[in-house]
């Protein structure tokens, strides 16, 4: 199992009823997260690898793997391009 992303050390995150707000402390920006993107970072920082991540998530929601992998990744490739994870 390789380790997930990690968040950022600049960045905050706080639950809320609506998934996982994520706060970029040096420019000020935020996203908020869906249930099921909160629901696979949490596997991630726990240190879940993307493959144990993308199984939980099909056990636990309605989606299939394909689209579990494919979905998982995005939300990697996109927070890491935004500088909100790190590898």
């Amino acid at each position: 199992m390789s380790p997930g992303p990690r968040v950022s050390e600049h960045v905050s995150t706080a639950s809320t009823e609506y998934g996982t707000v994520l706060l970029d402390e040096r420019t000020g920006h935020y996203w908020q997260l869906t249930p099921s993107a909160s629901f696979v970072m949490a596997r991630l920082q726990e240190g879940d690898g993307v493959e144990e991540a993308v199984a939980a998530l099909t056990h636990t929601y309605d989606v299939d793997e394909e689209t579990a992998r494919r979905d998982t990744l995005a939300l990697i490739d996109r927070l890491r391009s935004l500088g909100v994870v790190t590898p």
